[in-house]
């Protein structure tokens, strides 16, 4: 069939929209018409024509867009993520999305390579800077987003699948090790024929898997993500003259790293990723008639804020930087809370996700209440801490293990970006190792070794805030401990409650271009300070203790006010009011 012919068969208003959107992106570039065409007319159309179904093909509407392969790679992203959102993926459309998302990466990395260095990389673009692309920061984030969602699915699905074929094949007797093996699958279906080998659903998803050993690969992933940080300009002086559909990306693309180092359990990576957005020398990015931040572009739009604050609030609590990790999740959880009492946020695409990680994000504020004794969240979030956790709050203070549950419950879904020897799964013998659950049950167990002293140093701290000096063999005896013993928790206390905490980027000094490229979390404006909210010191064989500073702070409270009131200004303002 000819693509006239298969063009005719989808309504007007498809081919209507697929036009007017490739104007917006490649032509016109005009935000406003594209935001509406992404977020309100795609919506509308896939309602009304494709709720559980796929939209016509790229071949098919190729007549639309001029046969444009960058557009055509575009639509094919964004139809393929509805797919993938109303049906589940099979292993060969995961393998089909990798090869979309690489084919959509290499053409966007192609024409910001054509279109900064004064190649002809548009329609007639001959000038030293021609901009020939524009998409919305929403669909720049959104695009960024579901890459690492496949990838994080593809890695779950890949794990699943070995386990499953492990157990089949450990479960096999030793007569049926020709039939398990075959790797053609004969005879290892679900017929019963053979007993105990892998069913052939299984059997096809480790041989596609074995062929395509390249799909979603780590390092293409992390560096395609750094590639486009690199394309945008955000790690140079020269990002003024990048067009800003390279920029979006390119923050967007930090913000997507930051969370694949997190899933990784490569914590300082993490954050270091985000350091081209707090970089004060970066130029402002137009938006629109408007110009923004780095840090206000990602800010605006909300669900790579969520994802920003969450994950690097793992990060910061995983590298015991405690105070950083509660004053991110508790102004982020503020915020959410301010949001779903004016419903503000059930507008948003996507918003049924918000609760779930808002309840992640109070779990997790639930270990930092007891892990820093120094308060840093806002009265109201501390209240909905203590609400709803209210039964491991109480373990944890008689003693019993409660930071497990609160953390398995709140941390993201760690993957293993390995690739297994499917050849070993398939063998009869092979024992069913839980391959990639050991990438979770390492960093809970990480976790958890980092919070084994806490129960003693709370009870120390408990002890020392009622005295103001007290002898090495009294505190020790309180602790139920020698002296000798004692003495390494004093010090162990001190060195657990020292961290890096962030200073203020507005009244840090220029950050030399070799501290950003450094890399890690102690950039040019983090300074050393501690979680305690007492001091003490050890003299001869007495501990001193200074009182814990209680003084006032009455700017904090008009500043929360002016906040609070500048919010609910901005709320009225944005209110339409038909007369």
């Amino acid at each position: 069939m000819s693509d006239e012919a298969s063009s005719s068969l989808f309504p007007d208003s498809v081919r209507d929209f697929v036009f007017d959107l490739h104007d917006a992106s490649r032509r016109s570039f005009i935000p406003s018409e594209q935001a509406g065409l992404y977020q309100n007319t795609f919506r509308e159309i896939t309602a009304k024509y494709f709720p559980n179904t796929a939209w016509p093909s790229s071949s098919a509407i190729a007549s639309e867009c001029g046969n444009d392969p960058l557009f055509l790679a575009l639509y094919d992203e964004l139809t393929s993520r509805h797919l993938q959102s109303v049906k589940r993926p099979t292993v060969r459309d995961r393998v089909a999305g990798w090869r979309t998302y690489a084919r959509l990466f290499d053409l966007i990395l192609d024409e910001s390579s054509s279109s900064t260095s004064g190649g002809g990389g548009g329609e007639g673009g001959v000038t030293t800077t021609t901009t020939t692309l524009y998409l919305v920061p929403e669909w720049c984030f959104d695009l960024m987003h579901e890459f690492l969602y496949q990838f994080q699915g593809f890695c779950q699905f890949r794990t699943a699948t070995y386990v499953s074929a492990a157990r089949y094949a450990s479960a096999a007797p030793p007569s049926s090790s020709s039939s398990s093996s075959d790797p053609d699958g004969e005879g290892s279906g679900s017929g019963g024929g053979n007993v105990g080998g892998p069913p052939g659903h299984v059997v096809d998803a480790v041989d596609v898997l074995s062929q395509n050993t390249d799909a979603w690969a780590v390092e293409s992933v992390s560096s395609y993500l750094r590639r486009l940080v690199v394309a945008g300009g955000a790690s140079s002086s020269s990002s003024s003259s990048t067009p800003a559909v390279y920029r979006f990306l390119a923050y967007f693309g930090s913000v997507t790293l930051s969370r694949l180092e997190c899933l990784l359990g490569d914590y300082r990576a993490s954050v270091s990723a985000l350091d081209v957005l707090y970089d004060p020398t970066a130029s402002a990015v137009a938006v629109g008639e408007e110009t923004r931040t780095p840090e206000e572009l990602v800010n605006g739009v909300f669900p790579a804020r969520l994802s920003l604050a969450y994950h690097v609030g793992v990060s910061y609590l995983m590298l015991r930087r405690y105070r950083d990790s509660a004053s991110v999740l508790g102004g982020i959880c503020l915020f959410m809370q301010r949001g779903f009492k004016t419903g503000q946020l059930r507008k948003i695409p996507g918003s049924e996700q918000f609760n779930k990680l808002f309840d992640r994000m109070i779990a997790l504020l639930a270990i930092l209440s007891h892990v820093c004794p120094m308060s840093v969240i806002d009265d109201s979030i501390a209240s909905i801490v203590r609400e709803k956790h209210a039964n491991n709050l109480s373990k944890i203070e008689a003693g019993e293990e409660g930071y497990e549950d609160l953390f398995v419950f709140a941390c993201p879904k760690f993957v293993n970006p390995a690739v297994p020897d499917y050849g070993r799964a398939l063998r009869p013998g092979c024992p069913p190792v839980p391959y990639g659950h050991d990438a979770y049950k390492l960093q809970v167990q990480h976790f958890m070794t980092e919070m084994a002293p806490h129960a003693t140093l709370r009870k120390m701290r408990s002890y020392m805030s009622l005295y103001t000096s007290i002898e090495v063999e009294k505190l020790a005896s309180f602790n139920d401990m020698k002296a000798e013993e004692f003495v390494p928790w004093l010090a162990c206390f001190k060195h657990r409650m020292r961290q890096l905490e962030r200073g203020a980027a507005v009244v840090a000094p220029v950050v030399p271009a070799e501290a950003v490229a450094s890399g890690g979390t102690s950039t040019a404006a983090d300074r050393v300070g501690t979680a305690l909210d007492i001091h003490y010191y050890v003299s001869g064989n007495v501990v001193h203790v200074d009182e814990a500073e209680k003084t006032r702070r009455f700017e904090t409270f008009f500043m929360k006010q002016i906040e609070n009131n500048n919010d609910i200004l901005r709320q009225l303002e944005n209110i339409k009011i038909e007369m």
